[in-house]
């Protein structure tokens, strides 16, 4: 009996020490070793790859898209569709999966891509404008007159073969914050004719955002929306 007894009370003291010890490793010492390292090596990465503007204010994240529309005309109506704010260079289409229903404490947009086809809504493997309302085709093609329409301006007209895929689809997941350069200079004589500045200074601006392929092969040429509003921003107060 007393061996039973002292038996368990050396499992139970056994237990315990492993418990304290890998306690101490994986709650504070591992948690501060990557902390300490990521701070120390990537502090940019670490703090959430934020976008400061001339001013030093964080404007949002690198990482995540934003939306650059106009204020709601009656906010209390959620069935109101967004305008874009044409001034700004406008992301990729958000619709991820719709908006968030189950704390409507919080407007969010929940992440995620359609489970259509992309010829869903084709007629005869094409997407023409019989396609059925509702439909991706028909979607994608109101999508892109939007595009041609916001984008032309008195001496320039958008020709529908001009306009990329990015710009009248959501990426995987709705929020990407990166545009083609082939769209962000689609959009560069309506900003440059809102923000009354010239074509020239804009498609500047675009060229020195333009990210090339990551080692050279991976991915593809890219322009953060963000960080070029933001230069934008500071170009037209100037």
């Amino acid at each position: 009996m007393n061996n039973s007894v002292g038996n368990t009370v050396r499992l139970l003291g056994a237990g315990l020490r492993a418990l304290l010890v890998l306690t101490v490793l994986c709650g504070i010492v591992y948690p501060l070793a990557v902390t300490g390292t990521a701070q120390a090596l990537f502090p940019h990465q670490a703090n959430g790859s934020e976008i400061k503007d001339d001013s030093g204010r964080v404007v949002g994240s690198s990482l995540i898209g934003q939306t650059y529309d106009l204020p709601k005309r009656n906010p209390d109506d959620p069935e109101e569709a967004a305008r874009p704010d044409l001034r700004w260079f406008q992301p990729r289409p958000s619709g991820g999966l719709g908006s968030n229903s189950v704390n409507t404490r919080y407007s969010l947009l929940l992440s995620g891509a359609t489970n259509r086809s992309a010829d869903n809504g084709a007629i005869d493997g094409r997407c023409t404008a019989r396609a059925a309302e509702g439909t991706l085709c028909a979607q994608v093609l109101g999508a892109k007159e939007a595009v041609i329409a916001d984008n032309s301006t008195a001496g320039h007209r958008v020709r529908p073969e001009d306009v990329p895929a990015d710009a009248v689809t959501s990426s995987g997941s709705g929020l990407d914050p990166d545009i083609s350069p082939e769209y962000a200079r689609l959009q560069t004589h309506r900003v440059a004719e809102r923000n009354g500045l010239d074509v020239r200074q804009v498609e500047k601006l675009v060229a020195d955002h333009t990210t090339g392929r990551t080692l050279g092969f991976m991915g593809e040429p890219r322009v953060n929306v963000l960080e070029l509003n933001t230069a934008l921003k500071a170009l037209a107060e100037r």
